[in-house]
């Protein structure tokens, strides 16, 4: 069991708080075998980061807002098995409203949307790719978070499932919590994440004079910091 004390929570959505696997693997298969394009090569790079940085890796002259457009639409109509993972929902539950957000790579549209499907509360200061000029790895995303919560990023814990979500989070001056939803416990590690987890549900939470106090629990969890 560990303990960690922090101000506030920076959620990534896809990976963390839902499940948007098969649909993410839907939509960028297709997308990637009619650009001739190996499909697991690119769904593997497009976990975690704005859709239009993939696009730009692979179509580097092509028309990168229109390419982003088919492939949010895709995203936003495909929302067969978009569901909530285990422990999300009393995770935030149990979470003071001014002390969390939700902090992804989605367009806003999107974010909004799979929260819907899920039936998970969309926060007041959901923070998109739409808010932001750089994307993750970059620290500009949970920068950002934070500042809307009014804290510094060094007293936030990031919940993350990708390395470049890692990186970000850590670049970010947060310390990281590491769900093995999405990526290898290696690359996890290899990313910087503090603590890795099956994911939210071996989070828990409770509030001491406006600190969080944070509790894992489990078999596996790995500590790095």
């Amino acid at each position: 069991m560990a303990q960690i004390m922090c101000s506030a929570l920076l959620f990534d959505l896809d990976g963390v708080l839902i499940d948007s696997t098969p649909a993410v693997t839907r939509v960028w298969s297709r997308w990637a075998i009619a650009h001739g394009f190996d499909p697991d090569e690119v769904v593997h790079r497009a976990h975690g980061r704005p859709s239009v940085a993939t696009i730009r890796d692979y179509l580097p002259h092509a028309d990168h807002e229109a390419e982003n457009l088919k492939v949010e639409s895709g995203e936003i109509q495909d929302l067969e098995g978009v569901v909530t993972l285990p422990g999300a929902r009393e995770l935030l539950s149990a979470l003071p409203p001014d002390q969390w957000t939700i902090v992804t790579s989605c367009t806003r549209p999107l974010a909004e949307v799979r929260l819907h499907a899920a039936g998970l509360p969309i926060p007041e200061r959901l923070l998109t790719c739409d808010d932001v000029t750089n994307g993750k790895p970059d620290p500009e995303p949970y920068l950002r978070g934070a500042s809307l919560l009014g804290v510094p990023a060094a007293e936030c814990v990031v919940v993350e499932d990708v390395p470049a979500g890692i990186r970000a989070g850590k670049a970010a001056g947060a310390r990281v919590i590491a769900c093995r939803t999405t990526a290898s416990d290696t690359e996890l590690k290899e990313a910087g994440a503090d603590w890795i987890v099956d994911g939210c549900k071996s989070i828990s939470v409770s509030q001491l004079s406006g600190k969080l106090t944070l509790v894992l629990t489990g078999e596996h969890i790995v500590g790095n910091s």
